[in-house]
């Protein structure tokens, strides 16, 4: 190998290793920050109810830690409530309040944070989250430690939260067409709902998130969707676009997952919906650009598309609610959690409804 080369070679490593420290660096001392403004926060003596997915494979052991870190913090009046195939996380909320619960906490995945806060959202009670399940956006999207049971119960039960929206999605030909159910972070119609249903829950287990994506592989070139689009701005004008093609449409209450921001400008309190249109052409290459698209606007960190894109759109607007008509059923999701198939559908939020328990209270909703 040339001199040059091993050079260029050495280089390269000793940058990667000083990221690789300059990244380790920033995570200890950002969680050595966490954990002094933990300790600085007041615990909060109330009753707290605990509403665990058992089905979760670290949930016995998570039950144990919040017993024992409860009764080291002198916290008392503690009880827990398993969600079963028939109560979901709603119906355990809504008996938890009936019993005098003052905080409740959803110890799960999004889809146990979702239900639980469909309860909470409304009563002016609180809600804790501590994140046990696959992606845990909503909590990532809020800052509440992932992967540290001990951290995120500290924020759970201290003073230190702050209000946010919850987005509600119709299904209006559906028998249930009065039901809102709530979403926190991205409720959708068409590909992202196919990818979702159709995702190996033993492949979730291994690559977490990542498991979507193979999902997301098979149905690459499904037909796309065809309908009427309503969007009703904040001061009641609204804008219809009708026969519009598509490939899914999702309204985003936060934008952030993993490694990509969908929607940059979503904002989890500011009372609207972040809506956004996404479609592509051309096979492979379409679906190209369009991750293109989606790895420009999380560098430049504004929702606007690539320079570069030549098959694919991405067209985002925000919103107080819209809805939907398609000329053929599609399938529908709310945070990962599947409706089912239809053609009809209203999206709304409810400006600051939830109370939830965060790290960082500094901002102008904190309470």
């Amino acid at each position: 190998m040339p001199l040059s080369a091993v050079i260029v070679l050495v280089a390269v490593v000793c940058v990667i290793i000083v990221l690789a420290c300059v990244t380790l660096w920033v995570r200890v001392r950002s969680r050595h920050e966490l954990e002094e403004h933990l300790n600085a926060r007041h615990d909060d003596q109330v009753s707290y109810a605990f509403i665990i997915n058992p089905s979760k494979p670290q949930a016995e052991q998570i039950r144990e830690r919040i017993s024992i870190f409860c009764r080291n913090k002198g916290l008392e009046d503690v009880h827990f409530y398993e969600t079963q195939l028939n109560k979901d996380g709603k119906a355990c909320a809504q008996e938890a309040l009936k019993q005098g619960a003052g905080i409740v906490v959803a110890v799960g995945g999004d889809g146990t944070v979702r239900t639980v806060a469909s309860a909470v959202a409304g009563t002016g009670h609180t809600l804790g989250i501590i994140p046990i399940g696959t992606g845990n956006l909503f909590a990532r999207n809020m800052g509440i430690p992932v992967g540290d049971p001990e951290a995120a119960l500290a924020v759970a039960t201290s003073h230190g939260s702050r209000q946010v929206d919850v987005g509600r999605m119709r299904i209006l030909d559906g028998s249930d067409n009065q039901t809102r159910h709530a979403f926190l972070i991205i409720a959708g119609i068409g590909f992202d709902a196919l990818m979702i249903d159709d995702t190996d829950p033993n492949l979730k287990k291994t690559l977490s998130w990542l498991a979507y994506f193979i999902s997301g592989a098979k149905h690459l070139f499904a037909d796309k969707y065809q309908g009427d689009i309503t969007i009703r701005q904040r001061n009641g004008k609204t804008h219809t676009n009708t026969n519009v093609e598509f490939r899914t449409f999702m309204a985003g209450n936060c934008g952030e997952i993993p490694g990509f921001s969908l929607m940059p400008n979503a904002s989890f309190d500011d009372g609207l919906l972040d809506f956004e249109l996404i479609d592509t052409s051309g096979g492979l290459i379409g679906w190209a650009n369009l991750f293109g698209d989606v790895m420009h606007q999380t560098i430049t960190g504004k929702a606007s598309q690539s320079p570069l894109s030549t098959n694919s759109s991405i067209v985002q607007v925000q919103g107080a609610s819209a809805e939907i008509t398609l000329k053929k059923p599609a399938l529908a999701q709310v945070d990962g959690d599947i409706l089912g198939q239809t053609q009809h559908i209203e999206l709304t939020i409810d400006h600051q409804s939830l109370n939830v328990r965060v790290p960082v209270d500094d901002s102008p909703s904190a309470k």
